[in-house]
């Protein structure tokens, strides 16, 4: 079965934390990474961080904590 690639072009982060969250997104941006990418990528627990994993699994409809 093929599965349609996917690579992440931009990122919207709002909040208060916003920039300890935007620097994952740049570096998966500069290197042409997919969401995949970003979900195979260990984040420390509990950090954060982990919002990103969730979000890069959620493209995939696999999130761990829905």
């Amino acid at each position: 079965m093929l599965k349609t690639a996917d690579r992440v072009l931009g990122v919207h982060i709002i909040g208060s934390n916003a920039s300890e969250l935007i620097g994952e997104a740049v570096v998966t941006m500069e290197f042409a990474g997919a969401s995949e990418d970003l979900a195979r990528i260990v984040h420390a627990h509990p950090t954060l961080s982990e919002v990103m994993h969730e979000t890069a699994l959620a493209v995939d409809k696999r999130p761990l904590h829905f």
